[in-house]
């Protein structure tokens, strides 16, 4: 049996599939599979996707459905993985040189059953890594760490190992396609930790259609998603800083997504009305900014 799945989920991305395959074909390993879910793609994409097939030698799973949004997408392909271990890669990205075959030696050289993945870098199409590297000396670490503790800046490409990756699927909420992809992280935290590979696997690029370009929008769009987010987020956090933050943010989608009761049921009551004034001004400004990302773009 392979021991990684490459996941990707697409959406009428025939036009760049290309740049992805051509990277998995020239990886030195072939301990693994090509899972793709084709999210009810209306282009030529399942033509670029069997052209593929026939001209491969590796394995590749093709899996159409209907639209249902990125998070669907995702737990539809989490339910086909039967690998030890997978991998995100989306379908405008490619894999790094050899990158398969260094994430298998990793991986094999250093699990442990209360090992949940890894954690590596991804690059831009110039090399040069996306935010900042991983904190030197530190092997192993929980997401939300990285973030607070070691304070990780930019996409990082994370690898789960299966069993646990479905034990977290992501909740699909009706009328919304996007749920934030940390939450499934920020869960897996409460009962694992992540090995650190301090190495790059994913080059990323961002194009214009990707939904990391307009992130208010879809802030607005999925905002029952987003407070379920940002509600964990207040529940986990071990810094008042943080805490502050994601309140006005969950306040802020609360409010959006038409939830009148969102202070009762916030994970801290008592906090969410201390900061209540501050989140409705943080509300009101989003609600008549133009702008369409709060900071740098990062993919999703």
């Amino acid at each position: 049996m392979k021991i990684l799945t490459i996941i990707t989920t697409t959406y009428n991305r025939g036009y760049c599939l290309h740049q992805l395959y051509n990277s998995l074909f020239m990886q030195q390993s072939r301990d693994f599979i090509w899972l793709i879910v084709d999210d009810g793609s209306t282009d030529n994409t399942r033509d670029v996707v069997e052209k593929f097939m026939v001209e491969a030698d590796f394995e590749i799973r093709y899996v159409y459905q209907q639209n249902k949004g990125m998070t669907g997408a995702r737990n539809t392909a989490y339910r086909y993985v039967d690998t030890e271990i997978n991998i995100i890669i989306d379908s405008d990205d490619w894999m790094a040189p050899n990158a398969v075959a260094r994430i298998i030696e990793f991986w094999n050289s250093n699990k442990r059953d209360d090992i949940a993945g890894i954690i590596a870098l991804d690059v831009d199409k110039f090399g040069k890594v996306i935010g900042t590297q991983l904190p030197q000396g530190v092997k192993e670490s929980t997401s939300i760490d990285m973030r607070l503790k070691y304070r990780m800046k930019g996409d990082k490409k994370f690898i789960f190992r299966s069993s646990i990756s479905k034990l977290y699927p992501y909740p699909e909420i009706e009328g919304e396609n996007f749920f934030p992809p940390s939450y499934k992280f920020y869960q897996i935290d409460q009962s694992y930790t992540m090995l650190l590979m301090n190495e790059a696997v994913c080059v990323v690029d961002y194009n214009d259609d990707s939904m990391s370009f307009d992130k208010i929008a879809q802030y607005k769009s999925c905002a029952k998603s987003f407070a379920m987010y940002r509600d964990l987020c207040v529940k986990l956090s071990p810094k008042l800083s943080f805490t502050l933050i994601q309140l006005l943010h969950y306040i802020s989608a609360s409010r959006f997504a038409g939830n009148k009761h969102y202070i009762k049921n916030s994970s801290k009551p008592l906090l969410a009305f201390i900061i209540w004034p501050f989140g409705l001004i943080f509300h009101e400004y989003l609600k008549r900014t133009k702008r369409k990302a709060l900071s740098v773009p990062v993919k999703v």
